[in-house]
Parts: C-alpha cells; sequence; structure tokens
C-alpha cells in the first residue's frame, strides 16, 4: 500500500468515526429536547388569583401581636444559643492537635524538611 492510500483511507475513517459520533450526538440531543417538551406541565387556561402573602422588609417587623413577635424572638435566640455550643464537637471529627501526622505522605514531607541527606547513610 502506498503512502498516499494509507492517508486517503485514515482520512475517510476518521471523517466516518467523527461524523457518526456528531450524528449520534445530535439524534440524543434531538431526542432530550422532543422528552423534555412531552413532560412539560400544562400550563392553566384559567389564571386563579391567589392571595400572596405579604413580603417582609428588611427591618420591618411582620405586623402580628408584639407578644406573640417577641416570644418568637426569644426562641429563636435560644435556639441559636444551643446550636452554637453545640455546633463545634459535632462538627469537629478529631480533636485540634490530635491528627499531628495525619498521613504518611504528611510525615514524610514534615521528615524530608527537617533530616538532612546523606548519601549511603541510614
Amino acid at each position: 500500500m502506498a503512502l498516499a492510500e494509507r492517508l486517503t483511507m485514515g482520512v475517510n475513517l476518521t471523517i466516518l468515526g467523527m461524523g457518526l459520533v456528531f450524528l449520534l450526538l445530535v439524534l440524543l440531543w434531538g431526542l432530550l429536547v422532543l422528552i423534555l417538551r412531552l413532560d412539560r406541565e400544562p400550563t392553566p387556561k384559567e389564571t386563579t388569583k391567589t392571595p400572596t402573602p405579604p413580603r417582609l422588609r428588611a427591618g420591618k417587623p411582620p405586623k402580628m401581636a408584639p407578644e406573640l413577635f417577641s416570644a418568637i424572638a426569644v426562641a429563636v435566640l435560644a435556639h441559636r444559643a444551643i446550636l452554637r455550643k453545640q455546633a463545634a464537637p459535632s462538627m469537629r471529627s478529631h480533636w485540634p492537635g490530635s491528627m499531628l501526622f495525619a498521613s504518611r505522605w504528611v510525615a514524610a514531607g514534615r521528615h524530608q524538611q527537617t533530616q538532612n541527606w546523606h548519601p549511603g547513610k541510614r
């Protein structure tokens, strides 16, 4: 086989292979678009007006009884204080300083940094 024949056969196989890959990608893309269109929730034809809750603005408390609002505020602050006490131990997997040699890689690296290299000696 001559070099030109090998080259044309290689180019033809490359074009055929890449063409098939991109053709399958386009087919999958079209299939996904079709599935997404069929899976959409139907839009309601009649729009019903549902009351929307009022939005809270920063700095303005909602309109409710002051006793209820202060009770909610105290409960939230107490809950946050309890969670703050529990967060440190529960989130920590090891006590600070207990994992000085966390892995063999860290230990080997620290050893290389602190020890001088001597050829032939152990």
